[in-house]
């Protein structure tokens, strides 16, 4: 991109490889110039988390509070109740209404972590696009809304696109959800004079229908910058690994096990993701990333630290890496790892160490503990554990027990009471 900004934003966001796309960059910056420009994200509540793939979003967001504009964090408690189709093979699971509240219960305690909310100018608002997407008269909403809408335009963005040649059922219900999203567009510039949306570049179409609305009907001029679909430098979905996503909420991912995830990053992703994921100066982020050898495990630590101080705090993220060197350099038991509690009625007269690596996580299913215990990659208190049909009784539960699966991933198992 040889586009030269002159907004903080906008620079910010170039320089530390947020921006996938934009619109129009001229019209944008000039904006950021011009004044306080709110801008927004919407977050659908299909989960009582965010995880790690939302989480350049929120750094969006947090930027362009810091460079003096207002963020405007969306809740889709109404378009939850339709589903996103971008990119997915099938249709979302529908939801309850009680079950979407509790999501966004659950999804907005990680945003009071990352920005300021408030009546300021530049304070961040939590919106529910439910407040008028649940009020729509349905006649009304088509005449006027949905004949500005071109089905044929709607069939080439590839997010429809390439779920129907690979010739899997696309519901009229999902259809609707692209005109929905634009039309929170139009409601939010009206509302709150919403002038840009962000998101993956998988929602460049949405946010390009928002736009066109909204120029059909109100004569208004908005904006839309992607990021993009971030994958680590092995080809991996960012925040996805072995045993599930790497949630936001503490009540879901453990700090520890959070921390754990940005210490484990490959060589080769550690200045990217110290630019996107943290507010270290860029020079910095490229010297850290740089490094080589034994030097490149200490800038991870310093990109653990200070992603999970944003997410959860410093004392989460000193209580982490204390746990970490106890475990790793002195073969210890830290007072941080994910911790499994049995009550005497979950032991009975003994339960399987098989199943026991299954209930911290270590494993998916039995087979894969058992083919974990034969691969000689199980360890129980650090000695390799070589017997699957071994029983863990309350003697052996007498304090707690440390199991492993190689060299990174560890759980501990005590008896309640």
């Amino acid at each position: 991109m040889t586009y030269q900004p002159k907004s903080d934003f906008l620079t910010v966001m170039l320089e530390r490889g947020f921006v996938a796309d934009c619109t129009d960059y001229e019209g944008f910056d000039k904006a950021l110039c011009d004044g306080v420009v709110p801008g927004y994200i919407g977050f659908d509540a299909t989960a009582k988390s965010l995880h790690v793939g939302s989480l350049i979003q929120i750094m969006m967001l947090r930027w362009l509070q810091k460079t003096g504009h207002k963020p405007l964090t969306l809740m889709g408690g109404g378009t939850t109740k339709v589903g996103d189709p971008s990119f997915r093979a099938d249709e979302r699971p529908l939801l309850t209404n009680d079950q979407i509240d509790d999501n966004i219960a659950g999804i907005k305690k990680v945003f009071a972590k990352y920005l300021d909310y408030g009546d300021g100018e530049t304070d961040a608002l939590m919106l529910n696009n439910a407040e008028w997407l649940d009020e729509l008269n349905y006649l009304t909403f088509l005449r006027d809304i949905g004949r500005h809408f071109s089905v044929n335009r709607m069939l080439s963005f590839e997010s429809v696109k390439s779920r129907l040649d690979r010739e899997q059922s696309l519901s009229f219900l999902e259809f609707n959800y692209m005109i929905l999203q634009a039309y929170d567009f139009l409601e939010l510039n009206r509302r709150y004079g919403c002038l840009v949306q962000f998101g993956g570049s998988d929602q460049w179409g949405n946010i390009v229908n928002g736009i066109d609305l909204t120029r059909r009907v109100d004569d208004g001029g908005l904006f839309g910058l992607t990021s993009p679909l971030l994958t680590t430098s092995d080809g991996k979905k960012m925040g996805k690994t072995a045993d599930g996503a790497i949630w936001l909420n503490a009540d879901m991912r453990s700090p520890y096990e959070f921390w754990q995830f940005w210490r484990n990053t490959t060589d080769a992703d550690v200045g990217r993701f110290l630019k996107l994921y943290t507010e270290m100066p860029v020079e910095e982020c490229n010297r850290l990333g740089a490094l080589a050898g034994s030097e490149i495990n200490e800038a991870k630590i310093i990109l653990a630290n200070a992603v999970t101080t944003l997410c959860h705090g410093a004392e989460a993220a000193a209580t982490a890496e204390a746990t970490a060197r106890e475990v790793f350099e002195k073969g210890g038991i830290g007072d941080d790892l994910p911790t499994v509690s049995l009550t005497a009625a979950d032991l009975g007269d003994g339960i399987s160490i098989v199943q026991l690596i299954v209930k911290t996580g270590l494993a998916k299913s039995g087979k894969d503990a058992k083919r974990l215990i034969k691969e000689n990659g199980a360890k129980l208190d650090d000695a390799p554990l070589t017997d699957a049909g071994l029983m863990i009784d309350a003697a052996a539960l007498s304090s707690p027990i440390k199991l492993s699966a190689g060299k990174k991933r560890h759980a501990l198992v005590q008896l309640d009471g």
